[in-house]
């Protein structure tokens, strides 16, 4: 699992115009849409068995990618649910990047799709793990200097997609040295499972037109213990792993209030556990509740660099 994973492409310069990339087809995927005007932002947009439309990409460069000729350590940056590919670009991820040796790749993951591959859809495959971890990361690593090995990649993400990138680093331990979970849940039985059948109600409503991720009215067991970061323990040592959630959440909101009081209970599992294997973490409560807190992206790239494999 040390060996070449691969990636994707992809960066967006809302506006541009859209052209065909010269390598249209790589590991199941054909580029359909491309803009590579901007210097660091490049967007692409593939058609793809797994997905039954078509996903965007970016792929946000290093300052110095097209004239030093190094390679450079990846982040896979995964967003929330109800959100897209563009949703870092709205944050600043550039300007968080500026002067640092490090390929961002934000790919579409469904506005519900939980990084998952679904037990049932009614709206045509939805199959998101396929399309991240056995097409876009070997179609990255064929088409961008990268590391393409465990030192030269990290998984972050939001709420959903901090939940993916927890997911993605257990379940595929040899692509990725660094994990990180922005408010994403680390824990899908808790009290009965609610994380659990959240996910699968969200995804029946907002991603798979009535189906779901794990299976209703019984869970396919084994999905879900293969997706729960508690019981992927062992899964996380020698990795560096970075945690946030808020521990104040707004109580005249009661979406924020469920979410981040679910997150901030089930990372406080997830934290027991590390400690009780003696896996050392970095994690931080802050006050407010479900949303992304700029400083710690910030100080979560920066440790990132400091992780991976350098530039060279």
């Amino acid at each position: 699992m040390l060996k070449s994973v691969g990636g994707l492409t992809a960066a967006v310069t809302l506006g541009g115009a859209a052209l065909v990339a010269p390598a249209a087809h790589a590991a199941g995927l054909t580029v359909v849409e491309h803009n590579t005007d901007d210097p660091r932002m490049w967007y692409y947009r593939f058609q793809t068995p797994e997905i039954g439309w078509n996903p965007g990409v970016n792929v946000l460069l290093p300052d110095d990618y097209h004239t030093s000729g190094r390679r450079y350590p990846v982040l896979y940056l995964l967003h929330g649910g109800l959100q897209d590919f563009i949703e870092f670009d709205r944050l600043g991820i550039r300007a968080m990047t500026a002067g640092r040796p490090l390929i961002v790749v934000m790919p579409d993951g469904g506005p519900a799709g939980w990084y998952s591959n679904p037990v049932s859809s009614n709206v045509g495959p939805r199959n998101w793990e396929n399309f991240h971890i056995h097409q876009l990361i070997p179609w990255i690593d064929a088409n961008f200097r990268t590391y393409a090995e465990y030192d030269g990649r990290a998984v972050s993400g939001f709420s959903m997609g901090g939940f993916g990138a927890l997911k993605y680093a257990a379940k595929y331990y040899g692509h990725f040295a660094s994990v990180s979970s922005h408010s994403g849940p680390a824990s899908l039985r808790r009290e009965g499972g609610l994380v659990g059948h959240y996910i699968n109600a969200s995804s029946a409503v907002a991603e798979l037109g009535g189906g779901t991720v794990y299976g209703v009215p019984l869970w396919d067991e084994a999905r879900v213990s293969a997706d729960n970061p508690v019981e992927r323990i062992e899964s996380y040592r020698h990795k560096r792993i970075f945690l946030v959630a808020g521990n104040s959440p707004d109580f005249l909101n009661i979406v924020d209030m469920v979410t981040e009081g679910q997150v901030l209970a089930g990372q406080r599992e997830f934290r027991a556990a590390l400690d009780a294997a003696g896996i050392p973490y970095e994690a931080h409560e802050e006050p407010g509740g479900h949303f992304v807190r700029p400083h710690l992206l910030q100080a979560d790239i920066d440790g990132v660099v400091a992780r991976l494999r350098k530039a060279a």
